[in-house]
């Protein structure tokens, strides 16, 4: 059994990246905390996904454009499944309760995340609505019905699936990695630079132009993350994005499984227009954190985002 080297709470004066530092940079535990949270992500992936796919023979659905409702409801899910995965592995590694993952206030504002909901959500329907006002490829051929099903699965675990992600990579991995450098500043890029690769490798893709959107994606999430203080604004990135592409992917009947394709080759320049609207926010939240910093401690997180909803309003 590890011993746990942090009290059960939330240090006092440190920021977001750093709460699991400690005198020792302990960076074996942090190498086995990455490698246990991708195993449980591609355990539960693989049983999830298997099981879906055993449903969908039984029920005579196996065939149907090799892509099933039911088995992109399993994939989301187990995504998903890395927020309590995530919380467990920090608090056995390092002793620090899993609800701190949401914010350095322990808990997810929900304030915060409304807002952001506000801005960032308009901002994803006009820039993909414009992308996909271009000429795409015929879609394949789904029944009504399954059309249907792929919309109520995206609509109920997309958000899900991408929370997974940010509790993981910008959540546990950030952290870890955070806490590998002496300083608060040296862990920051630690940081960054290690919960960026990590989370471009895991989408297994040989594609440079893929892997320069993953990377550019997981560096602006990170930073966004540690100048709120939380997840909720990457939540809302991340999720708002992957919810409504697969809301338009579905409704035009887009062959999901091409979309899903890592090799290399598919992906062009094009693959980096996204990057606009995550430069945008993170600089948006950038310049309104500019004066107070990033958030430290519950009382510093109060205090920032009354000047901040001051500066706004």
């Amino acid at each position: 059994m590890l011993m746990k080297d942090l009290a059960n709470t939330v240090p006092s004066n440190v920021e977001y990246h750093r709460v699991l530092a400690g005198e020792k940079r302990r960076i074996g535990r942090g190498i086995l905390a990455i490698v246990l949270l991708i195993a449980g992500l591609l355990l539960s992936s693989i049983v999830l996904v298997a099981g879906a796919g055993v449903i969908d023979a039984a029920i005579g659905t196996d065939g149907r454009a090799g892509y099933t409702p039911l088995a992109h409801a399993a994939a989301l899910v187990s995504v998903g499944l890395m927020i309590p995965w995530s919380m467990l592995l920090q608090r056995w590694l390092y002793g620090v309760k899993g609800a701190s993952l949401h914010s350095v206030v322990s808990r997810f504002r929900f304030d915060i995340f409304g807002r952001a909901l506000l801005v960032i959500l308009p901002a994803w329907i006009v820039f993909l609505a414009i992308q996909y006002s271009a000429p795409i490829p015929e879609g394949v051929t789904w029944t009504n019905t399954d059309v249907v099903w792929f919309i109520v699965a995206t609509l109920l675990f997309t958000p899900l699936q991408a929370a997974g992600e940010e509790y993981g990579y910008r959540g546990l991995v950030f952290r870890v990695a955070g806490g590998w450098a002496r300083g608060k500043r040296a862990g920051l890029v630690t940081g960054i630079a290690v919960s960026s690769v990590v989370f471009a490798a895991i989408h297994f893709s040989a594609d440079p132009w893929q892997n320069l959107w993953y990377l550019l994606f997981a560096a602006g999430t990170a930073l966004i993350t540690w100048r709120t203080g939380g997840l909720e604004v990457a939540v809302v990135l991340h999720a708002g994005l992957n919810t409504l592409v697969f809301m338009f992917e579905a409704a035009l009947r887009q062959d999901f499984q091409a979309g899903m394709d890592r090799s290399a080759g598919v992906g062009d320049a094009a693959l980096l227009a996204p990057a606009i609207v995550v430069l945008l926010v993170t600089v948006v939240i950038w310049m309104l954190t500019r004066r107070t910093g990033p958030a430290r401690t519950p009382v510093a997180t109060a205090s920032r985002m009354e000047a901040v909803a001051a500066r706004v309003s």
